[in-house]
């Protein structure tokens, strides 16, 4: 494909759709970005973002996704299930196609500075660009959330952040900017209500329980299918598979509680290198479209400004 690279940054505001979208045309507006998805969760109160391009386009775009977000979003009044300390939470860049980690950190740490200097806003480093051991992991960056950090920022010296005022913004906050790999939101039904089957299979195969590396699962009841699920971000798709984690769910399923696996769902957008023909099928994974792989949506992107 080239060098290229993806950024999803996620907002806090998830029910104004006005805002969303004023946001979301910032991307539109950046030439060389490609602006491939858009999500947003009303509980949450949160929306996600998903575009793409080449490095100086998508590092221009997030700037200016940020500076938007910023001046429409007032976290004073903000309320939300889903943690946040920012009007613009998190902003991390993925390489694809020839682009390396290095280049995602290097635009990473361009637009923290940026961010810093230019909107006042402190910056926090995360995942691969973090400049500190301990700020690696998001949920240390972002504890306490908007209302804590706001309290410690200038008198916990363990909270100054990487870039920008040793002071929060009054209501846009802080803004964590990393650099990982793809992350991939993968669900996996049941064939039962049986939530305690799933909440125990989810135990067993997750990272931290000792189970499969890279997997961050979780298990819940869905009503409005009257079905179990393992609900799961695998955040290193190639030391542990779509393939490798359906199979170890649907064998646990049966040998431990007689369960059979009914399905299995994709939210958002996976990337080509953990494709393989007729993975939906043996996944089954329901209403899979070639354009839920990023590359295939990146390039009817650029082949639709040509």
């Amino acid at each position: 494909m080239g060098l290229y690279i993806e950024c999803v940054p996620n907002i806090s505001e998830g029910r104004r759709m006005e805002v969303v979208g004023q946001v979301a045309a910032q991307v539109e507006a950046t030439k060389g970005a490609y602006l491939l998805d858009r999500s947003s969760d009303a509980d949450h109160n949160r929306s996600v973002l998903t575009f793409a391009g080449e490095p100086d386009a998508v590092g221009e775009a997030a700037f200016q996704v940020v500076r938007k977000a910023a001046e429409l979003i007032d976290l004073t009044g903000h309320e939300g299930k889903h943690p946040r300390m920012g009007a613009t939470d998190v902003v991390p860049f993925i390489p694809l196609g020839e682009a390396r980690m290095e280049h995602c950190i290097r635009i990473a740490a361009n637009l923290a500075g940026r961010i810093g200097k230019e909107l006042d806003i402190p910056v926090f480093m995360y995942e691969q660009a973090a400049t500190r051991e301990d700020r690696r992991n998001l949920a240390n960056v972002r504890r306490g959330q908007f209302e804590g950090l706001r309290d410690e920022i200038g008198t916990n010296p363990d909270r100054k952040p990487d870039f920008g005022p040793e002071h929060i913004h009054p209501t846009a906050g802080a803004v964590a900017v990393g650099a990982r790999e793809f992350l991939i939101a993968y669900n996996v039904n049941l064939k039962s209500d049986n939530v305690e089957a799933a909440k125990k299979i989810a135990k067993d195969i997750r990272e931290s329980s000792g189970g499969l590396t890279a997997v961050k699962a979780m298990g819940l009841f869905l009503p409005e299918l009257g079905v179990a699920q393992v609900s799961m971000n695998l955040v290193n798709f190639r030391a542990t598979s779509m393939e490798t984690v359906y199979a170890e769910i649907e064998r646990r399923a049966k040998d431990e509680f007689g369960l059979e696996v009914l399905e299995s769902e994709l939210i958002g957008l996976m990337p080509e290198a953990a494709y393989s023909p007729g993975l939906e099928d043996r996944l089954k994974i329901r209403d899979f479209k070639p354009d839920m792989i990023v590359e295939v949506r990146l390039r009817g992107a650029i082949a639709g400004t040509d």
